[in-house]
């Protein structure tokens, strides 16, 4: 047992454990005081759903409630699945999406139609704020006047025009296959990042992508939203989707907002973010403020946080993310790999299974984990530990096997036990090829934890996620650079780690001194 403990590889895992334990428990007794009230907020990945989350979260704090924010969720479907549940108490959903993306009612549901879908799924839609924020086709008011065209019908004559549509957009039975089917489209659209395709229809790299009507990126780029002439767009108005089980009183602080923005108004505040560059906290404030609901000065000195303590925030959180996940992949990966490395066949099996998880892309696999464990860090972590395991494994059974036959004779000569073979001679020599592996799957963690703020784990993928729904380069690069940062303090933070734990004569290219 001394020996174990007193290997310089073991050493280093405990030290990674006990980090990691301080992490979760300095957050368990942050999250301690949540209990009596506390609310979680959820938002999906564009700016008017980030906007009217932070007001429903500003009204709640200003009641007395913690708010834990789950801001930037990407997809209708993952989030709603978060709500069901009870990962997320309350999100803004939309009626058409509700009733055609989730529910699949035919025809434009009322509110109690809606209730009365969503029986028995633990979930229940209030009333509207007012607002119909319904799909629109959008494209650049000059290029329509020259092209003559002011209608949807008369968009689908135009066979060179260049489309690009969300994402969303392109895979929903109310969107671009629904289009197809009532319009008669032949073009081929491609699909990206909501808020980067405005940034292409003003750069002239597309021509027309799909648009919300109360966006404030309309008159930004200065859009003309084509008349939908058909009539195939459902209404879509912007609803409180909350936890049946949430309490009375909690229902009682969101109903306040029940019609208090018409259209104009929901217009007027994103473009207040959009133009006039202010904070999805600043608007939300003011909106409060003017509906006399909080007073301003309260609201702001509650709500202000500054960017350098949102930034440590993130990055703490990341940190854990990875500094957990990285210990579950040396916990399962180094001892895995000591156990089977003498067997060809268990060796390849292993690496091969390790290998297949390495190929799902980062954001399906995330995706995958939701139904399974929920939302937020918990799914974070463990699709974070699977990209691990590939590098710290196969590292680890490599070493191993191209150590010197003659130096593993030579253990055998001197009558050592395998156990002792291992711990003072295998291992020792393996260690410079380890950590490599172990190195690897912490860079490829931090990098591949940004994608957790689409599922509500935070870290700093959070202030990237913004960034790309409000076409902010400053926001993008207080996620990105950080991030970057950690990949190099990471990579020497190992460097450090490998000269104080392995033989100076055994560090590549460095001669016994």
């Amino acid at each position: 047992m001394k020996a174990c403990i007193s290997n310089p590889l073991v050493q280093a895992m405990l030290r990674i454990l006990l980090m990691s334990l301080c992490l979760i428990a300095n957050n368990s007794m942050a999250q301690a005081g949540d209990e009596p009230l506390s609310i979680t907020v959820g938002s999906k990945n564009f700016n008017e759903n980030y906007l009217l989350a932070e007001v429903i979260s500003q009204l709640f704090e200003h009641a007395g409630y913690e708010v834990d924010r789950k801001f930037g969720m990407t997809g209708t479907l993952i989030i709603y699945e978060a709500l069901r549940t009870k990962e997320v108490d309350v999100y803004v959903e939309y009626t058409g999406t509700l009733g055609q993306v989730i529910l699949n009612y035919d025809g434009e549901p009322s509110l109690e139609n809606l209730n009365a879908q969503l029986t028995g799924e633990g979930v229940e839609i209030l009333p509207s704020f007012g607002f119909n924020n319904t799909y629109a086709l959008a494209i650049k008011r000059e290029y329509a006047e020259e092209l003559g065209i002011t209608t949807v019908s008369e968009l689908v004559t135009q066979a060179d025009i260049e489309m690009g549509f969300s994402i969303e957009f392109l895979n929903r039975a109310d969107g671009w296959p629904g289009l197809v089917s009532a319009y008669g489209f032949s073009q081929q659209p491609t699909g990206m990042d909501h808020g980067l395709a405005y940034q292409a229809i003003d750069d002239g790299n597309i021509d027309v992508t799909d648009a919300y009507s109360t966006d404030g990126d309309i008159d930004r780029y200065d859009l003309q939203l084509l008349e939908d002439d058909l009539g195939f767009f459902p209404r879509y108005f912007g609803a409180p989707l909350i936890n049946a089980e949430l309490p009375v009183d909690a229902r009682n602080i969101i109903d306040r907002l029940t019609g208090r923005i018409d259209d104009a108004r929901m217009r007027d505040l994103n473009g207040r973010v959009m133009l006039d560059g202010k904070s999805f906290a600043e608007v939300a404030g003011e909106f409060l403020a003017e509906e006399g609901l909080v007073a301003l000065s309260d609201n702001t000195s509650a709500t202000a946080t500054s960017m350098w303590s949102r930034l440590w925030h993130n990055t703490l959180i990341h940190v854990q993310l990875t500094l957990i996940a990285l210990f579950l992949g040396c916990a399962v990966g180094l001892p895995l790999g000591v156990v089977i490395y003498r067997s060809r066949r268990l060796s390849r099996s292993m690496l091969y299974i390790a290998g297949l998880l390495q190929t799902v892309p980062s954001i399906a696999l995330l995706a995958l984990m939701i139904p399974l464990f929920g939302i937020g860090q918990t799914p974070a972590i463990i699709a974070l530990f699977m990209y691990s395991l590939l590098p710290i494994l196969r590292s680890t059974i490599t070493a191993l096997l191209t150590i010197d036959p003659v130096l593993k004779r030579v253990a055998e000569a001197l009558g050592m036990t395998r156990t002792q073979q291992l711990v003072h001679v295998l291992l020792p020599l393996a260690l410079p090829n380890v950590l490599t592996g172990v190195k690897t799957a912490a860079i490829i963690s931090i990098g591949t934890a940004t994608l957790a703020a689409f599922i509500g784990a935070g870290g700093l993928g959070e202030p990237i996620v913004t960034g790309l729904a409000l076409n902010d380069t400053s926001l993008i690069l207080q996620g990105a650079i950080p991030a970057a940062g950690l990949a190099i303090l990471t990579e020497l933070l190992f460097d450090v780690l490998e000269r104080s734990l392995v033989k100076p004569h055994m560090l590549v290219g460095q001669l016994p001194t």
